[in-house]
């Protein structure tokens, strides 16, 4: 959580909630959150991570979560964090 807060501090009023609004939540409620130190959606996790452009982590956000499962495509290759494929893994 603090990835995410101190990312959003460091943008300015208007680009977080350009920010929140991309990834379908509010800046309150993501305030509201960290504050709370509450559990975010799997959904919500990955929205920040792909909207923040890797900066706020969904592995930091849900460490409890089997991240290398959630990668795996129907083929059984595994996206990395470049966004390629690799076969196999």
């Amino acid at each position: 959580m603090e990835t995410l807060r101190a990312y959003l501090s460091s943008l300015s009023t208007e680009e977080q909630a350009a920010y929140a609004k991309r990834c379908k939540t509010s800046v309150g409620y993501l305030r509201k959150a960290i504050s709370q130190r509450q559990r975010l959606s799997a959904d919500l996790c990955i929205n920040l991570d792909r909207e923040s452009a890797r900066a706020v982590r969904f592995e930091d956000l849900r460490p409890e979560a089997d991240w290398d499962y959630v990668r795996r495509t129907t083929d059984g290759s595994v996206a990395t964090d470049a966004g390629a494929v690799e076969e196999g893994a």
